[in-house]
This record gives structure tokens, C-alpha cells and sequence, in this order.
């Protein structure tokens, strides 16, 4: 009987130094668990998604905005805003094209601003364009005025403004003579 209780006093002993010991190799088994989840995170940003496709079959009604990039295969009708905007040979956008690279191999109907403007020797463009750099291909052809801005992308409220009352001047026009404000 007394050597069970010799048993029992000892064993408190070690379980408890068994005890310290585990306090101290989860808390060191926790220090560096930390910093590889951080290096994870840091580098997890870095990677750049890829530019999204619009394929041939696809037309698309409506405005698309992204901070990425977008390569156009199908017809868009609406304002495009993107990063790199690339204007497949046989895509057809309607509409304004904001970029800071803008490459054209098809058509736009419409305003095109970017930072760095190209049209291909395939490129149909009818409207202006607004740039700060700009490259024309032998071939391409382009219907509109052309115009170099510092800041193509921001100054929409400068030169931007009196194209677009150009544009709605006229279909104002067609309206002042069927409202009877106009006869008056």
C-alpha cells in the first residue's frame, strides 16, 4: 500500500516538468508558423491575373470596367475601361474605349482614350482619338481627329466635355421643333 502512494507522489513531479515542456514547444513551434504564413501573403499579390477574353460568339450590351485587362474577340455595345484593352481583328466595339494601352486590330465606332494608342495595319476606327502616345500602322484606317493630351485618361472634363455636347447638341436639335417651346 505504501508503495502505491510512493507512485502517486512522484508521478505529479514529472507531469508537471512533462507539462512545461509542452508549454514551451508549442510556443516555439508558433514563432516561426507566423512569418511563413506572412511570406505567403506578400507574395500572393504579386501574381497578375490574366487579361479577360470576350470570345467571337459573345455580344455584350452595356458597359464593362475593370482594372485588369480585357481582349475583345466579340461585338461590344457600351463604354469599355480597362488597364490594357486589345481590340481583336474581328471585334466590333460601339461605344468609348478608356485604356492606358490600347491596342486595335478590329473596329470601334466611337471616342478612344489611352496613354499609348496603336492601331494595326487591320485597325478600322471611326471617331477620335485622345493620347498621349500613338502609333498608326500603314493600313489602318481611321475616320476622326486626333489629339494629344498629357493626361488623356483624367481630362474628360477639359476637352472631353465639348465633343460630348457636340454629340448631344444635335439630338436636342431634332427635338427643340416638335416641342412647342421651340415655336414659342
Amino acid at each position: 500500500m505504501f508503495s502505491k502512494s510512493k507512485i502517486n507522489d512522484p508521478s505529479p513531479k514529472p507531469a508537471d516538468s512533462g507539462a512545461q515542456k509542452a508549454d514551451t514547444k508549442p510556443t516555439e513551434t508558433a514563432k516561426p508558423a507566423t512569418p511563413a504564413s506572412s511570406d505567403f501573403k506578400a507574395s500572393a499579390p504579386k501574381a497578375k491575373p490574366p487579361a479577360s477574353v470576350l470570345s467571337s460568339d459573345l455580344h455584350i450590351t452595356g458597359n464593362l470596367k475593370t482594372t485588369g485587362d480585357i481582349q475583345v474577340e466579340g461585338t461590344v455595345e457600351g463604354d469599355i475601361r480597362a488597364h490594357l484593352l486589345t481590340i481583336g481583328e474581328g471585334a466590333t466595339i460601339k461605344g468609348e474605349v478608356i485604356a492606358d494601352d490600347v491596342v486595335i486590330n478590329g473596329r470601334i465606332v466611337g471616342r478612344v482614350r489611352g496613354l499609348k494608342v496603336r492601331l494595326t495595319s487591320t485597325a478600322r476606327v471611326e471617331g477620335d482619338i485622345i493620347h498621349k502616345t500613338i502609333a498608326i500602322e500603314s493600313g489602318a484606317h481611321f475616320e476622326g481627329s486626333v489629339q494629344r493630351q498629357d493626361d488623356p485618361l483624367n481630362s474628360k472634363g477639359k476637352s472631353g466635355s465639348s465633343p460630348q455636347q457636340g454629340s448631344a447638341a444635335p439630338a436636342q436639335d431634332s427635338a427643340k421643333p416638335s416641342t412647342p417651346t421651340a415655336a414659342q
